[in-house]
């Protein structure tokens, strides 16, 4: 039976290489066939970063329908401040405002003297954290296991800080973390701040709040240039972890700074029949990224393969809790974290 179990990861494992491959792939062909070949002139890179977003970015038609991004109408909005006589500091910042449009933190341009960036999916929200509480309530003798900071909080409820992806979690870290929290009433799962990582982390630490394959959501790839050229969508599942799996309710924490693979980790977890989300919206971030290059050596990464949930909804810009709750100032002038004292509350039976 274990070794069946086995198989199916490996096999989910095997479709996502398969089907990144496939999107670098097509990404790659589109470039090997574009009869149109630009300049290293502030014009031709221009032209050649509005194309490669025209025919590869997988977010067009839906950010022009939920938030009126217009690719045609910025072509030519941004085309007027382009100038032959410009230098490589003033095209940049033209460029980089360009891709601020689609409001995308996996849109990025990058420079030997800079990186273009737009981090509006966080920077204009209330942070709903503090560090300085986050740390309070870790105490001095917390546990770490890779990038898991865990205790036992005095009412018996056990507490998990993972504030990244990026390191590895593997799963006798998670094997060891359950383990010690075993006789805990509840767990408070707070991924606040997490702006994600490696997607393989994330889905081994949600797949421990499950005992059955869950059908999470779905992807797609880019098919051809057109903005709506996909491939059909296929079904994400959830698998249930091999190792030690949390049996009890958990209650995670999210804010606004959850992105990428923490968003898609969260919406995993909340189709767990254990786990309520609490906090605020997610970031978002669904797109898987992938990168180009432009005639004069700079290299744009863009989102190419968008994610949905299981009832085939955007998640781009974020994913709602179960519950909306957020950091009193009240409670933070007396020491209390309002989301961590509503989880401990809620897995009291309060």
């Amino acid at each position: 039976m274990e070794k069946k179990i086995e198989i199916k990861k490996v096999g989910r494992a095997l479709l996502r290489a398969m089907h990144y491959a496939l999107c670098t792939v097509l990404l790659v062909l589109a470039g090997c066939v574009q009869e149109e070949q630009f300049d290293d002139t502030p014009l031709g890179n221009y032209e050649a970063l509005w194309k490669i977003i025209d025919e590869h970015y997988c977010f067009l038609d839906y950010k022009k329908e939920a938030i009126g991004v217009d690719w045609a109408h910025i072509h030519a909005t941004y085309r007027q401040r382009i100038n032959s006589k410009m230098n490589r500091s003033q095209l940049f910042e033209v460029l980089a405002d360009m891709l601020g449009q689609l409001q995308d933190g996996h849109v990025n341009l990058y420079a030997a003297h800079d990186m273009g960036r737009n981090w509006s999916w966080y920077e204009d929200y209330p942070a709903n954290f503090s560090k300085e509480l986050q740390d309070a309530y870790l105490g001095t003798d917390y546990r770490i296991a890779s990038a898991l900071k865990y205790r036992i909080l005095p009412d018996n409820i056990g507490y998990v800080v993972c504030s990244s992806f990026a390191s590895a979690i593997g799963d006798g870290n998670l094997d060891e973390v359950l383990y010690y929290l075993r006789s805990c009433n509840g767990l408070i799962l707070d991924l606040r701040d997490n702006s994600g990582g490696n997607l393989d982390n994330a889905e081994r630490l949600a797949a421990r709040f499950t005992n059955e394959r869950l059908h999470v959501g779905y992807f797609q790839h880019k098919t051809g240039a057109g903005h709506q050229d996909f491939s059909t969508p296929q079904p994400e599942y959830l698998e249930p972890s091999t190792g030690i799996r949390w049996q009890k309710r958990a209650v995670v924490l999210t804010n606004r700074h959850c992105y990428s693979a923490t968003n898609t980790c969260v919406r995993d977890l909340k189709c767990c029949p254990l786990v309520t989300v609490i906090g605020d919206q997610t970031g978002g971030g669904s797109g898987m990224p992938y990168s180009s290059e432009l005639p004069n050596g700079w290299t744009v990464r863009f989102s190419a393969c968008p994610m949905f949930d299981a009832e085939m909804n955007q998640i781009e810009f974020g994913i709602q809790p179960d519950s909306i709750v957020l950091l009193a100032e009240t409670d933070r002038a007396r020491g209390f974290d309002t989301l961590i004292e509503t989880a401990r509350q809620m897995l009291n039976g309060q």
